[in-house]
């Protein structure tokens, strides 16, 4: 098939729409199940491109959920531990597959983002992960296959409506890459960068020892960044993005953003916030609303009278601004990727506030020595990549 029509475009006034390779190629995907539309593709393609890469520098299986072309989690498959099963909501499955763990990380990192996401698995589809896509809100998959299991699980999700996705991992396309806006077509080399190791070589700061877990975390958040809208910065750690920022104006917003997502994250395993009683049959999306903002300054929308009783079984303690800070302290060996240099130390300033650890970014601002001595306040250990990662 050399093309294939969508219902329209990014909006629904923006027609005709299709999708096509550029050099006249059969495309390298088949749609198995539903309609993807022009945003799904968007979401599925890179996001493919960002778990593919992480299965080829990890070795691990790899999983990554979208939405509107940025990544709001993406993570290997590294195994759960009995506090993450309950804060991923799967801790009712049993053991699960390493694919199935790397799509539960990325989809709870953050879960009000991922809320209508777009997976993408670097793996064949099995019924584990399946069972994990079914029960959650969603607009499609992309996998380069899917076992008759998971098939038959997916067929069940949207009355046979959910999209799926079979991609050909064997396709690679054209060195050079086009883009139109306004009428005018952009051209230029693809983003073919390796991400690795050998990225993190250059350690400026007077802390040298990045931990085997430390270089991972940096990796992965490196890569998940290289498919982020910019300005971006990204917080990992486990195996996992834990708070990703995206297409901020200010670095130092981006960084606020990211660290506040990373921040919630590690909220949601306090005792006090695992012990929640929940109304029974409280929908997923209203559980995880509820959550956020319990954790969150606006705290008394679900705690007022009137509010809490159609969210809790008991009224929850309010969780304390202190409480929370004492918590937070607990993080540590967080990993930070910037997708360019931090211009002041002030990133620095806020990464530390979320227990970051491990450090890559550029480097080359005229201020590289304040963001250093910052680092070195904190006895942070920081790899200059030499390399930006823009991605418009």
């Amino acid at each position: 098939m050399k093309e294939l029509e969508l219902k329209y475009g990014c909006n629904p006034n923006q027609k005709p729409a299709k999708i096509s390779v550029s050099d006249g190629r059969d495309l390298p995907i088949k749609v198995l199940l539903g309609k993807a539309g022009y945003i799904n593709f968007m979401d599925a393609l890179n996001g493919w491109q960002l778990v593919s890469e992480l299965k080829a520098a990890t070795g691990l299986p790899a999983a990554a959920s979208f939405k509107h072309v940025s990544p709001a989690g993406a993570a290997v498959g590294l195994p759960l531990d009995d506090v993450l099963k309950k804060i991923y909501f799967v801790d009712d499955m049993g053991d699960l597959s390493p694919l199935a763990c790397a799509y539960a990380r990325a989809r709870g990192a953050d879960r009000m983002s991922s809320f209508g996401d777009f997976i993408s698995l670097s793996d064949v589809c099995d019924a584990d992960t399946a069972s994990i896509i079914k029960r959650e809100v969603s607009d499609g998959v992309i996998a380069p296959g899917y076992t008759e299991e998971a098939l038959a699980i997916l067929k069940q999700k949207k009355n046979g409506g959910y999209t799926v996705i079979e991609i050909d991992p064997e396709y690679r396309p054209a060195p050079i890459e086009h883009k139109d806006v306004f009428g005018i077509t952009f051209e230029q080399g693809r983003n073919e960068l390796k991400i690795d190791n050998d990225l993190l070589a250059n350690v400026v700061t007077a802390n040298k020892d990045l931990t085997e877990q430390g270089k991972m975390d940096l990796v992965i958040s490196l890569i998940t960044l290289k498919y982020t809208q910019s300005n971006s910065v990204c917080y990992a750690k486990g195996g996992q993005a834990i708070g990703v920022g995206a297409g901020q104006q200010s670095r130092v917003h981006c960084t606020r953003l990211a660290g506040n997502k990373a921040d919630n994250w590690f909220l949601r395993q306090c005792p006090k916030v695992l012990e929640l009683q929940f109304v029974d049959g409280i929908r997923r999306a209203d559980r995880d609303n509820a959550i956020d903002v319990y954790i969150g300054d606006e705290y008394m929308d679900v705690l007022s009278d009137g509010a809490w009783e159609k969210i809790f079984k008991v009224k929850p303690e309010v969780f304390t601004k202190e409480e929370k800070r004492a918590w937070l302290d607990k993080m540590s060996d967080v990993a930070l990727g910037s997708d360019a240099f931090f211009p002041f130390g002030d990133n620095i300033e806020r990464a530390y506030k979320s227990g970051v650890k491990y450090i890559a970014e550029p480097g080359g601002s005229v201020r590289d020595d304040q963001v250093i001595a910052t680092c070195d306040k904190y006895g942070m250990a920081m790899a200059f990549t030499g390399i930006r990662l823009f991605h418009h």
